[in-house]
């Protein structure tokens, strides 16, 4: 039952962009062997660190999370827009590492033999508000590295990289941290860095400019601490492709090159791209002579299945790997059964409003540009005073709920206003039912827009529930489909069950 949503793979030996229409922000890719490894930002999204491979650089599989838990007690509520920031994936004598930032706790690292086994519980390499974006580096020369960048809105700057000595296993800072490049005058909002070494020059490939307009950078030097010459190697120029920037340079086993990257895409998220890239005169050379390209051949690989990431689920056994909790969920918060997922209406850690401080809440991102997306509930077994439902969480949000008064089971128009809640209009479910299948369609409208609108079944006939909703991005990552079941004036004994689960390309 799980359907294909968006093929990047063209099937003729060409692919298309973004690779993947979904949103993985801040990614970083290496190979081992014959397979590539990608990583990327999660947030205050658990599990976190999600680990993707592919065997071609077009068609890619989420396989794993690095990140079960976020080990802070305090992300047991939703902290949004913290959390776990732009990664580094690096592969060091046997052991993989991620290395990744949290703007309000440090710099810290996990390793594992095995990526899509147990990962080890990260260590704080460096503590410290203010400290992102870390690119581990070991040296030639038996000393090992972090650079990194600086969260303005902790430390009170941005736009400089900084370094600091780490012990050879990666796990420990040695040494004080210190400015390495100040990129002020002509980087502006420089951060991202990964650090690379060719023909003895070091590397740092580093975003500038902004997330939405920005571009990307290219530094090098003959000596890791500068100082650093500096040339811009990709840039929108008359493409659509807005801030073509961060990510990470790989090398094909044939020795082609290639640059992979996102860009922000409103709702959708920051979608990630494909660039070819080769050298001249000691500086990378990306997309069509520093412009993205839009389609393109293929890298030199075997012949992969042409592969689209999922979304469906019918609840079999465990949850897909699709899914993330808004925050480190509540043990006794979901069930799994055989074919259904029981969400229970658990209050939500600290007192709120809405449905962002819940963290059982449980979410998937978009991966398609225009679908619909269909759930049944079951809430035979919700209480008075508690609801569930399907949503589409953006800046704001909106839904189909149901919920039981004293006169019956009714289904309703959810909107956000503000930090609260509202139900526009409800209809009362037939008295001979007690389960309810809700559609919701987004139908994209724009390069970066896109409609959202939401319908209950009566039989075979659809029936709308409110009116158009435009979704955007929520803080630093797109909208997400979110199932939900959650107290407002009580019911915190009920559950609900939700079941076939699917997601249907449009397009």
């Amino acid at each position: 039952m799980r359907d294909r949503l968006y093929l990047p793979d063209l099937g003729n030996g060409q692919y298309q962009n973004p690779i993947l229409l979904c949103d993985y922000s801040d990614p970083d890719v290496i190979r081992v062997e014959d397979t590539y490894y990608m990583t990327a930002s999660s947030f205050n999204y658990v599990p976190g660190l999600p680990i993707l491979t592919s065997k071609d650089l077009v068609n890619w599989t989420l396989v794993n999370y690095a990140l079960p838990r976020i080990p802070e007690e305090r992300f047991n509520v939703p902290r949004h827009a913290q959390g776990v920031w732009a990664p580094a994936i690096r592969y060091h004598e046997g052991l993989f590492y991620i290395c990744y930032g949290m703007p309000d706790e440090g710099i810290f690292m996990v390793r594992t033999a095995d990526p899509l086994g147990k990962w080890d519980d990260p260590v704080c390499v460096l503590p410290g508000k203010g400290l992102i974006d870390p690119c581990p580096f070991w040296d030639d020369d038996g000393k090992a590295y972090i650079i990194h960048g600086y969260a303005r809105s902790r430390i009170g700057f941005k736009s400089f990289l900084g370094i600091f000595p780490v012990s050879w296993d990666g796990l420990h800072a040695v040494g004080e941290d210190h400015l390495l490049y100040n990129g002020l005058a002509t980087q502006p909002t420089i951060e991202g860095p990964k650090v690379y070494k060719k023909d003895g020059y070091y590397y740092l490939f580093a975003p500038a400019g902004s997330v939405e307009v920005g571009w990307q950078t290219v530094l090098r030097s003959r000596d890791i601490h500068g100082p650093y010459e500096e040339k811009i190697v990709l840039q929108q120029g008359d493409t659509p492709v807005n801030g073509p920037h961060q990510g990470g340079w790989v090398t094909t086993p044939d020795g082609q090159d290639w640059f992979l990257h996102f860009q922000s895409k409103g709702p959708y998220g920051r979608v990630m791209h494909l660039q070819p890239m080769y050298w001249e005169d000691g500086w990378p050379v990306m997309g069509d002579h520093g412009q993205p390209v839009l389609t393109h051949e293929k890298p030199h690989a075997p012949v992969c299945e042409l592969l689209g990431l999922q979304a469906s689920d019918d609840f079999k056994g465990r949850l897909n790997l699709e899914w993330q909790f808004m925050g480190n969920p509540s043990a006794d918060g979901h069930e799994v059964l055989d074919g259904r997922l029981r969400l229970f209406a658990r209050p939500a850690p600290e007192p709120c409003e809405g449905l962002w401080g819940y963290p059982d809440i449980i979410t998937q991102k978009i991966c398609c540009h225009s679908f619909a997306a269909e759930v049944t509930v079951d809430a035979s077994e919700l209480d008075e005073g508690a609801q569930a439902g399907m949503a589409l969480l953006g800046g704001e949000y909106c839904g189909a709920i149901v919920y039981r008064t004293q006169e019956g089971l009714f289904i309703g128009d959810l909107r956000s206003s503000g930090q609260s809640d509202e139900t526009t209009e409800a209809d009362p479910l037939p008295e001979d039912t007690d389960t309810v299948r809700i559609r919701m369609q987004l139908i994209r409208t724009g390069e970066k827009e896109a409609q959202a609108h939401f319908y209950y079944y009566v039989g075979d006939r659809l029936c709308a529930i409110g009116s158009t909703f435009c979704p955007g991005r929520h803080t630093w990552v797109g909208a997400r489909i979110a199932l939900f079941c959650t107290p407002f004036e009580g019911g915190e004994h009920s559950w609900a069950d939700f079941s076939d689960f699917r997601v249907i390309p449009e397009e």
